[in-house]
């Protein structure tokens, strides 16, 4: 069957060999609560054990989109895996959620097992520092449906949050102050333009942008995780409301946390814009105002919180090693956001 499945375009072998190269990354991920291990039908996680007294279930899915292409063109796969658990636990966070496990779908032209271990060695890792247990995952050949070299990646997070604990924003009043945390890029939105633009300036991507960073480090840097830094200041501080900034950058996901009424009012002065975004709007003459609606900015996660709260969380995020700034407060108004400084 091996043979005729392989002359149909499917190797098992390689399917085989790439299982037997990822348990070992798959492994550093485990939590206490995962029952069994990989290759199983059904992944398994005991509830039971989070010592919680009414848990929400909190999912959320994602891919990278077209970043894939930049890690595909080059041949550096040992990241992406980063941004695909990243656009999932990143969002689930927003609720209070902390994640718990993960699950991975890497579709191909051809399984090369040297090549999907370093995709799941980045999402390993992704996994390992945010506490999420890498419990299940799905690779598939499909020759027909990629060309050569081809891949696509896909996630699936779950986390739980206390219900009394649920955070949606609805209680978000005016006078509350909004942090900022740091973006480390681009993270994985807006790639298609990105892509675009590196195109059109003709630039060498192994050709250094900055000292010590090549344009490609600086393309496929990872989506900063804002597991642990965000759990640790939600320990200490009440938070009201929370924003991962992806796709539509400000102007789309900052008003998604607060409620009709509250308008976000932020200062774009108040926090750096890193060089990476000036070389993109330069190279596509992108106003400002534009960049603010595609991109983060620098500032991929924010908080809302009570503005007697805002040094203290300041000095939390300062010791978990991100930075972070005050860049806004919420008003009464009926726009959904106000940048001022842009």
């Amino acid at each position: 069957m091996s043979k005729a499945y392989q002359q149909a375009g499917v190797d098992i072998n390689a399917g085989y060999e790439a299982v037997e190269r990822m348990t070992s990354h798959v492994q550093r991920t485990m939590r206490k609560e995962v029952l069994g291990g990989l290759g199983g039908f059904g992944a398994t996680f005991d509830l039971s054990q989070l010592n919680m007294k009414a848990p929400l279930l909190v999912s959320g899915t994602d891919g990278v989109g077209t970043k894939l292409k930049l890690a595909i063109d080059h041949d550096k796969h040992d990241t992406i895996g980063i941004d695909a658990v990243a656009m999932c636990v990143n969002d689930i966070l927003t609720t209070g959620a902390e994640p718990l496990y993960f699950l991975d779908y890497i579709a191909t032209n051809k399984v090369v097992p040297e090549v999907i271990e370093q995709i799941v060695k980045g999402v390993s890792d992704g996994c390992e520092e945010t506490n999420t247990a890498l419990i299940g995952g799905e690779t598939a050949e499909m020759g027909e449906m990629y060309h050569e070299g081809e891949y696509d990646l896909a996630g699936f997070a779950v986390g739980a949050v206390e219900k009394d604990d649920y955070i949606d924003g609805s209680s978000v009043e005016t006078g509350q102050a909004i942090i900022g945390l740091e973006s480390s890029g681009i993270h994985s939105n807006g790639y298609s333009l990105v892509r675009k633009l590196i195109q059109q300036s003709g630039v060498n991507l192994n050709d250094q942008f900055k000292e010590g960073q090549t344009f490609l480090d600086a393309f496929l840097k990872p989506t900063r995780l804002y597991v642990k830094p965000v759990l640790a200041v939600k320990s200490s501080v009440k938070i009201y409301a929370m924003t991962h900034i992806t796709g539509g950058g400000f102007y789309e996901n900052i008003p998604r946390a607060l409620p009709e009424g509250i308008t976000a009012k932020i200062d774009v002065t108040q926090f750096p814009t890193p060089a990476v975004f000036d070389w993109l709007q330069e190279q596509g003459n992108i106003s400002t105002d534009e960049m603010y609606n595609i991109f983060n900015m620098g500032i991929g996660f924010t908080l809302v919180v009570d503005k007697e709260h805002v040094e203290s969380t300041l000095e939390i995020l300062k010791g978990q090693n991100i930075k972070a700034y005050e860049i806004g407060k919420t008003v009464k108004g009926t726009e959904s956001i106000q940048l001022t400084g842009v």
